[in-house]
């Protein structure tokens, strides 16, 4: 039986084929228009039709209350400053390369709620829905949302499909169980989402890490192999050798992602199973040659790489362009602690042991793989023998030339010696590599690390460049600098004077840059002051 076809219907098809290859049926519109006029006067009326036809539907039960949020309230001046960030008023950029002299809001947000999560402020009622579509929109501000929004915002992302995100992606500000009541974390664990359970667990694990244990253990062998690698991550805060017999547990789990984490983690206990598995892989593999009456490091990388290896977390098969020996030599000698090779390479510091030559042009793959390992093993030692001096031009450093892998090396430093070793870099090398280095730097930089970006932006303009081959470096003094230095850089903001060899134009460029950066500096001192509670 077929359906009969409704004025409506009708009204659609001329309406998607055209009028003038499906006629509108009769009686549509005034009989003096037009065929396309009377088709949109006649979809006006039978849409109010439809609309006046339609019954009511069942109301659905109410929402559960939002949970009450202890925390104190934002100053008013605050919660005003929040909505203009949120509202994104920033001056348009005027065109041609040029930004304008007013701050850039939407990258001061990340900054501000940093600052409001530090004075243990509860998020504004009627914020909240923007908040979390600026998180949405931007995955870098999810965790500092979720934890300024707090259990309202769980709440509240529950009722809106859009912000699912808030639901698996953190604690989410959700209130969890005392870590010491065994039937309501049970519970929780039991029935909670994901974001919950990794909050959970997390909160356990610093309370009493051999109960984490316990809890993941307990349903690690129905959980999603997805989940399962969460969790396992979430193992590394407060790694101790007490985790070893889960992990080595996991080396045989079904998911190749697990695996790897699993054979990662025990490789960062120098003390594990695994650990001391790997180092007599590696020493095999890499010795001291005293032939010919000149010591260097010799190598000689793995034939094959065996079931055992492969359970250990060495990967078999290499990527593109790689070839396979290489690449099963870095991966033991990634995974082997550090602590042995003294020992085994003629009882040298680290830093005699980078400069020794190595054979057969195995140098950098050798010391490449020795950049991870102290990533991964958090060796400060062995990080500063292999960034070598700042001083140093980057191409001949003793350890790596890449500045990703510096970066990383120097993210294992603490603060003040990871930014005096930028400081002397930029001093010595200017800007040009210094991006990715400055990106690990602690917040708001250091005086010395503050005035060496300053000056070599100040040398980059008098030379005559244009700012944008900056604006990088730009972008992060205006978050990065101390707000204190905005009074020291109102001298730059003057537009100077043109010699014959620079670029047209350029003064005036750079004038606008340092406008910008002073006056965000000084927002920056605003937006922290409003943030302060006053004292009752």
């Amino acid at each position: 039986m077929t359906g009969t076809v409704t004025p409506w219907e009708e009204l659609v098809t001329s309406a998607l084929l055209g009028t003038d290859r499906r006629t509108p049926p009769r009686g549509v519109g005034a009989p003096d228009k037009e065929a396309p006029t009377a088709l949109l006067d006649a979809a006006a009326l039978h849409t109010v039709r439809r609309r006046a036809g339609l019954l009511p539907g069942r109301a659905a039960a109410r929402p559960e209350p939002a949970p009450h949020d202890p925390r104190p309230a934002l100053p008013a001046a605050a919660r005003r400053r929040l909505a203009q960030l949120l509202a994104d008023r920033s001056a348009p950029s005027s065109g041609g390369g040029r930004r304008g002299t007013a701050p850039d809001l939407t990258e001061l947000l990340p900054q501000w709620l940093t600052a409001a999560g530090s004075h243990g402020y509860r998020a504004p009622a009627t914020l909240l829905p923007a908040l979390l579509d600026a998180a949405r929109a931007r995955t870098d501000l999810r965790p500092q949302t979720l934890s300024f929004a707090g259990p309202r915002g769980t709440w509240l992302a529950r009722l809106n499909p859009e912000w699912k995100f808030a639901l698996r992606g953190g604690a989410g500000g959700s209130v969890l169980p005392d870590p010491t009541d065994d039937e309501a974390v049970r519970r929780l664990w039991e029935e909670g989402l994901f974001a919950e359970r990794v909050a959970l667990l997390t909160a356990v694990r610093a309370h009493d890490p051999e109960a984490a244990r316990a809890l993941l253990g307990s349903t690690w062998c129905t959980e999603r192999a997805e989940d399962r690698l969460m969790f396992l991550d979430s193992l590394r805060t407060g790694l101790s050798g007490a985790d070893e017999p889960f992990l080595e547990a996991a080396l045989s789990d079904r998911s190749r992602n697990v695996r790897a984490t699993a054979a990662e983690l025990l490789s960062a206990l120098p003390e594990s199973a695994l650990a001391a598995r790997m180092s007599g892989r590696a020493a095999s593999c890499v010795g001291l040659d005293r032939t010919d009456g000149c010591e260097r490091i010799a190598v000689e990388a793995p034939h094959e790489c065996d079931t055992e290896m492969q359970r250990d977390g060495v990967v078999p098969k290499a990527p593109a362009g790689r070839g396979e020996r290489s690449w099963w030599l870095g991966q033991l000698v990634e995974a082997a602690p550090l602590g042995g090779w003294p020992g085994r390479l003629g009882a040298r510091t680290p830093r005699e042991i980078v400069a020794l030559p190595v054979a057969d042009g195995w140098g950098d793959e050798l010391h490449a793989a020795w950049c991870r390992a102290a990533v991964r093993q958090r060796d400060a030692e062995w990080s500063r023998a292999l960034l070598g001096s700042p001083a140093a031009p980057p191409e001949s450093g003793p350890g790596t030339t890449s500045l990703a892998e510096r970066a990383e090396l120097l993210a294992t430093l603490d603060p003040d010696e990871r930014s005096g070793w930028v400081a002397e870099f930029i001093a010595a090398h200017g800007l040009s590599e210094a991006f990715q280095l400055l990106g690990v730097c602690p917040v708001p930089w250091a005086g010395p690390l503050g005035r060496a970006v300053v000056d070599a932006l100040e040398i980059a303009r008098d030379a005559g460049s244009y700012p944008w081959s900056f604006s990088g470096v730009m972008g992060l003094a205006e978050r990065c600098l101390d707000p204190a230095e905005a009074t020291r850089l109102e001298v730059l903001t003057a537009i100077p004077a043109e010699a014959e060899d620079t670029s047209p134009g350029a003064g005036g460029y750079w004038s606008e840059a340092f406008q910008r950066l002073v006056g965000t500096l000084r927002l920056r001192a605003t937006m922290l002051a409003e943030l302060t509670p006053r004292p009752h």
